[in-house]
């Protein structure tokens, strides 16, 4: 039974996303990457959400459609730029009958996908989207064993009038991870769901031998670092023959 509607997560994130995310990322060096992966190609984002890779990358001049489930992320990225065409569908089933040099999902966001099957579908989804030698690139952290401070609340951010905690549970059966942020403010109270399916780098390579690529490479970060044992983030590349 479904657990986390990524609806739900655009229609409550979309105001707030890009004023809590910004800087936490390497905008920069993953736009520089993919615009060299596209390599004067289409590129095609999964989960674009705001827009926060797209509308740079579109800016360097690469032609770029971006996927998303949710109407309130889009619209905040229309709101940014008309040079991206957004396309409203699910990443795992839509069909946009044409093949891209280039396809990436950024940070975590193939975590929301709740099960294995869909991540799977996710990579095939991909691969039936990439011209021959075309790349699909995948950025996520390092998944790690549930911690000993599982369920307890952190403090994100205090300010004069906001107070954001957040926490969270992950299922060690199914792998599911659900959680929340909340902001306490003055005239009320706020909350920002998250969830899904966290998966291992190593699954993901199994994923993507079952949807026909290959892994070419694994980085430790969008600028190319070389992954390692004491990586905490990783950046993976699979191509189509």
């Amino acid at each position: 039974m479904a657990t986390f509607d990524p609806r739900l997560y655009g229609a409550r994130w979309a105001d707030t996303y890009d004023e809590w995310h910004t800087g936490l990322m390497d905008d920069d060096g993953a736009v520089a990457a993919l615009a060299d992966f596209a390599d004067g190609g289409p590129a095609l984002e999964f989960g674009a959400g705001t827009g926060r890779l797209a509308v740079p990358l579109a800016e360097r001049g690469v032609e770029v459609v971006g996927v998303d489930i949710s109407p309130e992320m889009l619209a905040k990225l229309k709101e940014k730029s008309t040079e991206v065409t957004v396309v409203e569908g699910d990443m795992t089933t839509v069909s946009l009958e044409r093949e891209f040099a280039v396809a990436f999902i950024a940070f975590n966001s193939i975590f929301v996908l709740e099960s294995q099957e869909e991540q799977v579908e996710l990579f095939r989804n991909a691969a039936r989207h990439l011209r021959p030698g075309g790349r699909f690139v995948l950025e996520t952290v390092v998944t790690k064993a549930p911690s000993a401070d599982q369920g307890k609340l952190s403090v994100v951010k205090v300010e004069a009038d906001r107070v954001t905690l957040a926490g969270g549970t992950t299922d060690q059966v199914t792998g599911n991870y659900t959680g929340m942020w909340m902001t306490f403010e003055p005239n009320g109270t706020k909350f920002f769901p998250l969830g899904g399916r966290s998966v291992t780098h190593h699954e993901m390579d199994l994923m993507a031998q079952l949807a026909g690529l290959a892994r070419e490479d694994r980085w430790a970060d969008w600028k190319g670092t070389p992954f390692g044992q004491k990586s905490e983030l990783h950046v993976s590349i699979y191509r189509k023959p």
